[in-house]
């Protein structure tokens, strides 16, 4: 059971299940900046989409509001998304994070995804409000890496599919039943895909003049054979 502050016509608090979660990849318009993201997984060893967008299930069980995510090892690294929830009443958005194992990505992809916790928020804007501006909505990310903080991600909305471009290529529908997820892609690490002890990610509404925010700090938990 999650909890969420819902932001609307009016503000309310939702307790929620889901028994759904998908994690839309490679879901860049721009082709070159689909090509940098591809490149950039490729320098780890991640293996070329066979096809773009692609959609992988995982366990609901993975979702968390957090604000310590403890992972195994030190190669994991995270990724700040748009992420659409389907409630009883309706879409809405939140932000989110694809935390991913990237030693096992570089063996399946799918499994780097069901490895890692994935964090979101726990604010939610409905996704009515906005669909007219999507594009200018922004995506952020900050990293504390090796004691300093830096800017990890940023980039407008405009650089990757809308909602209902994904949801229509993933059900042939522009919703998504009620008790659904999905993570919607990310943008380019600034610097390179890198681990960081604290990861702070969030969507800026500039039209509306308000902010999704959520952080959490990242323990590498050792690994012992």
């Amino acid at each position: 059971m999650l909890s969420f502050t819902c932001v609307g016509p009016t503000e309310k608090t939702v307790t929620a299940t889901f028994d759904t979660l998908i994690v839309a990849g490679w879901t860049g318009r721009d082709t070159a900046a689909l090509e940098h993201h591809i490149e950039e997984l490729a320098a780890l060893g991640v293996p070329r989409p066979s096809s773009v967008p692609v959609f992988y299930r995982n366990s609901v069980g993975n979702l968390t509001q957090t604000t310590r995510l403890d992972v195994l090892g030190p190669d994991t690294s995270g990724e700040v998304e748009p992420v659409l929830f389907s409630l009883e009443d309706g879409m809405w958005l939140g932000v989110g994070s694809d935390h991913t194992d990237r030693k096992a990505e570089t063996m399946g992809i799918a499994l780097s995804k069901q490895l890692c916790g994935k964090v979101i928020g726990t604010k939610l804007w409905p996704l009515a409000d906005v669909v007219d501006h999507w594009d200018r909505l922004i995506i952020r990310s900050y990293a504390t890496i090796d004691g300093a903080r830096v800017l990890y991600q940023e980039g407008p909305l405009s650089g990757m599919r809308t909602p209902a471009d994904l949801l229509q290529r993933y059900n042939g529908s522009t919703a998504l039943k009620a008790g659904a997820v999905m993570f919607c892609g990310t943008v380019g690490a600034k610097g390179g895909i890198r681990p960081a002890t604290r990861f702070e990610m969030e969507i800026e509404d500039p039209v509306r003049g308000r902010t999704l925010s959520h952080a959490y700090d990242v323990v590498a938990l050792p690994v012992v054979s």
